[in-house]
C-alpha cells in the first residue's frame, strides 16, 4: 500500500503489475530458494508482452550459473531499469538504504563530501556545495562537471548511483576529477569526507552605511526552515531592519510546502507563489497564505548556479510580484516537480510527475533564472574569500 507522499520542489502512483514471493524448488533440486509470484498478470497494461519479464526470472532461476540469485536484487533492479527507462534525470527508485540516506539529507544529517549533484546536459553535475563541507573547502563550485569518481568513468552513471560512489564513511577519502565550469582541462581533487551536518537557515543583521540589513542564508528548503525564517523576520521587524538580502545560492531545493510558506513571507495572502502544471495539461496554482510580514521591506535576492528547485520557485514569485530584485549569476534551472512516495520494505519511490511555473509563467526548468544585476564570483574571489555578490546587493539597499 502507497502512503506518505511528499512533493519535491497528489496522484498516486499506478502499480502496472504485482509481484510476490514464496519459497520453492526448482527442477534441478537447488536449495529453497525465493521465487517470484506471478500475479495481477491479467490486471497489467497490454500494451506489451510482460510474459518477457516473467520468462527472463524464470531464466535465472533454471539457469544462472550462480543460482540460487538474490531475488531481492533482481526486484529492486527491475524497478530502477523501469524508472530509468523514463530517462529522467531525476526521477528514481530509492532502496531502502538508499531511501534512509534521502532522507537524511532533507533532515540536514549525512557523511559525505558535502555537496549535491544532478545530471544536466547528460554530465554529472554539481549543483551546489554546501557551506565549510570539504567539497567547499577543497575547490569544488557549483556548475562544476565530475568527470570520474576513484578512477571511474561517471558517465552513464545515474544519480544515485554517483551519490554511492562518492558518499562514504567520515575520514575517508574520495578522488573526484572535476572540470570546473569555463575550463578547458580537469583537475583531480581529494577530499576527505566528514560528517555533514546541515543548518537550514543562518541569520544576522548588519550594519553598513547607516542602515541595518536583515541577511538570510537558506542552504536547503527543510521541513523546519519556515518556522526558522518566521523567527527571523520577528527578529527583523523588531530590529527594524531597512532592507533584506534573502541569499538561496547553492541552496539546491528542498520540499515544495516549505518553498510556498518562505514565499508567503513576502508574497500577499491569495496571491500565487508558482504554478504546477502536469503533462495533461492541469494545473494546480499554490497562493501565498500568511500576512506578508516583510513585503514591504526592500529585498535581494542572491543566486547563482547552485540556486534550484525550491529555490527558484521563491526567487522567482518575489521578482514576478515586484517585491525583490534578483543579484549574482544564472539560477540552474530545474522546474519539475517530483513526488516522494513510500513503498514497501522502507523503499521509495521519486517520480517527476509535473512541472512548475513562476507566476507569470516563467519555465524555469527551460531557462532558469537571469539575475537583474549580473554579478560574478570568480575563483580569485573564492580564493581570497572576496563576495561581490553580497557587496553588490549591500550596496544596491543602502543608496
Amino acid at each position: 500500500m502507497l502512503a506518505n507522499k511528499k512533493i519535491l520542489a497528489g496522484i498516486l502512483i499506478a502499480v502496472v503489475f504485482l509481484i510476490g514471493f514464496r519459497a520453492g524448488q526448482n527442477t534441478t533440486d537447488l536449495p529453497r530458494v525465493l521465487q517470484f509470484v506471478d500475479r495481477g498478470r491479467e490486471a497489467a497494461p497490454a500494451e506489451v508482452d510482460w510474459t518477457l519479464l516473467w520468462d527472463s526470472i524464470r531464466l535465472i532461476n533454471e539457469k544462472y550459473v550462480n543460482r540460487p540469485a538474490d531475488m531481492q536484487k533482481i526486484l529492486f533492479g527491475a524497478i530502477s531499469g523501469a524508472v530509468a527507462a523514463l530517462d529522467d534525470p531525476y526521477s528514481v527508485f530509492l532502496p531502502p538504504k538508499d531511501a534512509e540516506e534521502f532522507q537524511d539529507e532533507l533532515n540536514g544529517s549525512l557523511e559525505g563530501i558535502g555537496a549535491e549533484i544532478a545530471i544536466k546536459h547528460q554530465r554529472l553535475t554539481v549543483v551546489a556545495p554546501l557551506d565549510d563541507s570539504p567539497a567547499m573547502k577543497a575547490g569544488v563550485r557549483g556548475g562544476d562537471y565530475v568527470i570520474q569518481v576513484n578512477g571511474e568513468d561517471t558517465q552513464g552513471l545515474s544519480v544515485g548511483d554517483a551519490v554511492s560512489r562518492i558518499r562514504g564513511p567520515a575520514g575517508t577519502e574520495v578522488k573526484l576529477l572535476i572540470l570546473h565550469l569555463g575550463d578547458t582541462e580537469p583537475v583531480e581533487i581529494t577530499i576527505t569526507r566528514a560528517k555533514i551536518e546541515i543548518k537550514s537557515v543562518t541569520v544576522e543583521i548588519r550594519e553598513t552605511g547607516g542602515k541595518k540589513i536583515g541577511i538570510m542564508k537558506v542552504r536547503r528548503f527543510g521541513e523546519d526552515t519556515a518556522g526558522f525564517l518566521e523567527k527571523a523576520a520577528s527578529d527583523f521587524l523588531r530590529a527594524g531592519v531597512d532592507g533584506i538580502v534573502f541569499d538561496v545560492r547553492n541552496n539546491p531545493g528542498g520540499y515544495l510546502e516549505s518553498a510556498v510558506d518562505v514565499a508567503s513571507l513576502w508574497v500577499a495572502e491569495g496571491k500565487t507563489v508558482l504554478i504546477q502544471r502536469s503533462g495533461d495539461g492541469n494545473q494546480n496554482v499554490y497562493n501565498a497564505q500568511g500576512g506578508a510580514r516583510l513585503g514591504s521591506i526592500p529585498t535581494v535576492v542572491l543566486i547563482n548556479g547552485g540556486s534550484a528547485s525550491a529555490s527558484e520557485i521563491v526567487a522567482g514569485a518575489l521578482r514576478d510580484h515586484g517585491l525583490a530584485r534578483l543579484i549574482g549569476e544564472k539560477s540552474f534551472g530545474k522546474g519539475s516537480v517530483q513526488e516522494l512516495v513510500d513503498l514497501h520494505s522502507g523503499s521509495q519511490l521519486k517520480l517527476t510527475i509535473s512541472k512548475w511555473l513562476t507566476p507569470n509563467e516563467h519555465d524555469l526548468n527551460q531557462a532558469g533564472l537571469d539575475p537583474d544585476i549580473a554579478v560574478e564570483l570568480t575563483d580569485e574571489d573564492f580564493q581570497e574569500s572576496r563576495d561581490p555578490q553580497l557587496d553588490r546587493a549591500l550596496e544596491e539597499l543602502t543608496k
